[in-house]
């Protein structure tokens, strides 16, 4: 897995700096596209939500206390924002975030999986290179693909900004 940024210590993983692949995306930059699985193993791509204003909710692994919280509070949020596409991308199989939503009841948030060829995370700047996992972040598209919010949280066991990151998304509507 190569590719031509590398942000040395961008990220504390397990208490330890890692390196995060791929460029910082910042806000007023275009939204990179992707091709990400969804949860029926179809491909997913920013363009399939094009129109829309979307979060794009970034977690490590879903079966984890702040990944599950994270995803929790923004199924709440989404059915008070309507129009807006929540996605949750990580690495997890596509299984496995298809029994954790069951369980945990998350019917609104979209997950996908960004296991195949981590399209998302090098694109968006978030792919863990000494683990192939993704970091923790937050971004909010509108609808013309440009990007409004971006947040990449400084270490896994943090919290995202989420009011900043839905002010953001009620803003671009």
């Amino acid at each position: 897995m190569t590719t031509a940024v590398e942000r040395q210590g961008a990220f504390a993983f397990k208490g330890a700096p890692v390196t995060l692949l791929g460029p910082e995306i910042k806000v007023g930059d275009t939204a990179p596209d992707f091709t990400v699985v969804g949860g029926d193993l179809s491909p997913v791509t920013l363009q399939d939500s094009k129109g829309t204003v979307r979060i794009i909710s970034v977690i490590p692994s879903i079966d984890t206390g702040v990944c599950d919280a994270q995803t929790r509070r923004f199924n709440e949020e989404a059915a008070k924002l309507e129009g807006v596409t929540i996605l949750t991308v990580s690495v997890d199989l596509p299984f496995a975030q298809n029994r954790w939503c069951g369980a945990a009841g998350i019917d609104k948030v979209k997950t996908v999986s960004d296991h195949k060829d981590l399209s998302f995370g090098t694109a968006y700047g978030v792919a863990i290179k000494e683990y192939r996992l993704l970091s923790r972040a937050v971004f909010v598209v509108d609808a013309n693909d440009k990007v409004v919010h971006a947040e990449y949280v400084a270490a896994a066991g943090e919290h995202p900004n989420y009011e900043a990151a839905i002010a953001a998304a009620q803003a671009a509507k």
